[in-house]
């Protein structure tokens, strides 16, 4: 067994869900998280929203995922993220 950590924006929860599923993992675990971002140095001529800290809503997933499944999962993820 590996444990198994995701995170991804908010907006892909139903994309990462079904692609466990279709990886063979059965059961897992989401939850919701506010990334953040720290920006204090940037150029602040760069920075549009003149603030330090930027935050994302996001989701974590995790599940532990027999090693065998592992493979199945990271290239799941790795087509995933190509097509974004």
């Amino acid at each position: 067994m590996k444990l198994l950590i995701l995170t991804a924006v908010s907006e892909f929860e139903t994309d990462i869900k079904i692609l466990l599923k279709k990886s063979g993992v059965q059961v897992f675990s989401c939850q919701e998280v506010t990334g953040y971002k720290d920006v204090s140095n940037t150029n602040i001529e760069g920075n549009w929203f003149a603030g330090e800290m930027i935050s994302t809503k996001s989701i974590l997933c995790y599940a532990f995922v027999p090693t065998e499944n592992v493979d199945e999962v990271l290239n799941h993820i790795e087509a995933f993220n190509d097509a974004q």
